[in-house]
């Protein structure tokens, strides 16, 4: 009973966000319909790596994936992408006032891409989470979500001010490295980098932890009512 529970929890959560993505490309394209100008059509490849580390996680509980080293693997796949999930939330420095459209409908257009892309991360988060649960101690694993948002955190900032992307740590390597490394050994001459990454990193670690109570509230009240 509790296994077919779950299982039509994830089920709905994966359908709610198909909906979502088709509302988020709808909006998109009234947009371009109303204003013939594709200024906000980014947002849906942004939407679409959001949309990756979902995958990913999916795909490591379908397949329930054993082996520690296919796993850990897959996981540094997956942190690699996972901060393009947050990243939409930045898209909000769009945002502003132009002829064709009202502001509104505008703001509208960033939140729905930013809440679809941020859930995907969370929910893969979730999925992460659980496969470490095999190999660690919950408040080990709170302490490794704690430094992935963190560390989803800094990325947010390499891709919305030094414009680096995912596919960099294939494309330019030592590039990224080395903008990586200038920023960990004179922290004190990069305070905007490490202001984003710490300010950020407490606004996701408190929307996540929050997310994951009222996801626990909401399994108490069901047990409860049954």
């Amino acid at each position: 009973m509790i296994k077919k529970l779950k299982e039509n929890q994830r089920f709905e959560v994966t359908v709610l966000l198909i909906f979502m993505t088709l509302f988020c490309f709808s909006l998109s394209m009234f947009r371009y319909y109303i204003s013939e100008t594709k200024v906000f059509f980014f947002l849906n490849w942004n939407l679409f790596l959001a949309w990756i580390p979902f995958i990913i996680s999916s795909f490591l509980l379908i397949f329930n994936i054993k082996s520690k080293i296919s796993l850990v693997v897959a996981i540094a796949v997956w942190i690699l992408f996972f901060p393009n999930s947050p990243y939409i939330l930045t898209d909000l420095f769009h945002l502003k006032i132009r002829s064709s459209v009202p502001i509104w409908y505008d703001l509208v257009v960033i939140l729905s891409y930013a809440w679809t892309g941020l859930f995907c991360g969370f929910i893969s988060l979730l999925d992460i989470e659980k496969l470490l649960s095999a190999y660690f101690k919950k408040s080990t694993i709170s302490l490794i979500t704690i430094s992935f948002l963190f560390l989803t955190s800094f990325g947010v900032y390499l891709g919305r001010f030094l414009r680096w992307n995912s596919w960099d740590i294939l494309n330019n390597p030592f590039g990224l490295f080395n903008d990586i490394i200038v920023r960990i050994i004179y922290p004190m001459e990069y305070t905007k980098t490490w202001g984003v990454t710490i300010l950020m990193g407490i606004m996701l670690n408190f929307m996540y932890f929050m997310m994951k109570s009222m996801k626990n509230i909401n399994r108490t009240s069901y047990f409860q009512a049954h």
